[in-house]
């Protein structure tokens, strides 16, 4: 069941209505109806998958179980051990299986042996990465003690199953999470407001710029070999206005979703591509799943409190993780090494954008030199999205030798059509500008009549832009 489906708005209206207007008391029955829906909202795609994420749960709400009746400090990490291993041996079978089986029967082919392909072409369930990652998050803090587990194990199946964020995040931890299902939820007005502007902001980034832009980018690289390099320019940047217009579209959702039902989530993105260096780029982008893997892998590992090799160590391990965790691809891999390549610097040289906390703070226009930052940021961003793009490393690398060796044409025909999609992504960039110190871009501080005017242009190019006849799918429901 897709957010920008029309089913969805039907399954929510219900949902909203039952658990305000019928279930507004009762904490447990609200959970359990949490539930029930997050089953209907997740199995409308293949109720075989409700037998995996229902399983990975109950393994999950045992071992914090586990862990908390043991005293013994090894055998509480035995535990944990065994947890972490058999979540991720869980999510590398249905993730990675046929990728690391295909790879290996190609390497033994380079070799001179002759193999048979032995994939099992096993389907990746949806939301597969983001509920195990919930698993693990639990047994951790559990462990240590930074929460108690949960006897109520509806409460913890409606944590883990939560439909807002059940199929592409936000990653919540377990602490910060998990303990919201265990009190009496009130209906906050303001906050249902913030949840709507959440909302409309996440359809319009979903709906009139990712839909837009993505049909852009693929016209433009499933033909980037008759392509001058002025397009296959554009058809990266306008892959880059997608992928962040779809992914924070759906998480800006998320987000509202939440908020109408009396939940807090952590924010996702917080205006990225005004990232003025990497590791500012990190800090605002997947924001929930960079905190994942700093809480949980890079400080266990020494962080950045550590010598310059051990530093650098850690930065590779999580940022290799990082693009495994993406998707069962090399692509993904390499887009992961890259980071940890560009990162490098930050350890020699100390991220002087931690001194403010936005680009052109206190200011109405950045500075030249915060300027020539971005660009160059952004830049290194776009390289970085090619490969993440790419169906094969070799696709990539032919992107860009047809970049470097094809003529710029700036009249090009390609090059001048969608130019319609230029003042949208221009609106898009300057709400983001206006509001990049909010967590809302639309918490605007207009009078209320331009306010409503605004919110109804919205609207009116959702309903403009959107397929009646198919729902354009996420793209992180891949990962």
């Amino acid at each position: 069941m897709l957010f920008n489906s029309f089913v969805f708005l039907l399954f929510f209206c219900i949902v909203f209505i039952v658990y305000w207007f019928v279930l507004s008391q009762r904490v447990r029955l609200q959970n359990l109806f949490l539930l029930i829906s997050s089953c209907v909202f997740y199995g409308w795609w293949d109720y075989r998958f409700l037998i995996l994420m229902g399983l990975s749960s109950l393994f999950g709400f045992a071992s914090g179980y586990w862990i908390e009746r043991r005293t013994d400090h090894w055998q509480r990490k035995l535990i944990l051990s065994i947890t972490i291993v058999a979540n991720l041996l869980f999510l590398g079978f249905f993730k990675y299986y046929n990728f690391f089986a295909s790879s290996f029967a190609e390497l033994l082919t380079t070799t001179g042996f002759r193999v048979d392909d032995f994939t099992l072409k096993i389907i990746l369930p949806i939301g597969i990465s983001f509920y195990t990652f919930h698993n693990i998050s639990y047994a951790i803090d559990v462990y240590r003690k930074e929460l108690k587990p949960t006897g109520d194990i509806i409460a913890y199946f409606a944590f883990i199953s939560f439909f807002p964020q059940l199929v592409a995040g936000p990653i919540m931890k377990a602490k910060d999470f998990l303990p919201q299902f265990l009190v009496k939820r009130n209906f906050n007005y303001p906050g249902a407001v913030q949840g709507l502007r959440f909302i409309l902001w996440g359809y319009f980034k979903k709906i009139v710029i990712a839909d837009g832009c993505g049909v852009l980018a693929d016209a433009i690289f499933n033909t980037y070999s008759t392509q001058p390099s002025s397009v296959l320019l554009l058809g990266v940047f306008y892959f880059a206005i997608q992928i962040y217009g779809d992914f924070s579209g759906y998480t800006d959702i998320a987000i509202g979703l939440g908020k109408l039902f009396g939940f807090e989530f952590t924010l996702n993105f917080k205006t990225p591509y005004f990232s003025r260096s990497i590791p500012e780029f990190w800090r605002r982008w997947h924001i929930s799943l960079t905190s994942w893997f700093r809480d949980y892998i890079y400080i266990p590992l020494g962080g950045n409190r550590v010598s310059k090799a051990i530093a650098f160590r850690n930065i590779f391990i999580v940022f290799f993780l990082s693009g495994l965790w993406h998707g069962a691809n090399w692509t993904y891999v390499v887009w992961g090494v890259l980071y940890a390549v560009l990162y490098i610097p930050s350890i020699f040289f100390p991220d002087k954008t931690k001194l403010t906390p936005y680009i052109g703070y206190g200011k109405v226009w950045p500075s030249i030199r915060e300027v020539i930052q971005l660009i160059i940021t952004f830049a290194l961003v776009c390289v970085a999205w090619v490969f993440f793009r790419s169906a094969s490393l070799t696709e990539a690398l032919r992107y860009f030798k047809a970049i470097a060796t094809h003529p710029f044409k700036l009249s090009d025909y390609y090059f001048l059509s969608p130019l319609h999609m230029m003042p949208l992504i221009l609106l898009l960039f300057t709400i983001e500008w206006i509001n990049r110190d909010k967590d809302c871009q639309l918490d605007l501080s207009w009078s209320k009549s331009i306010r409503w005017g605004f919110y109804m242009f919205l609207i009116y190019l959702i309903f403009f832009s959107i397929n009646f006849h198919k729902a354009t799918e996420f793209i992180y429901f891949q990962f």
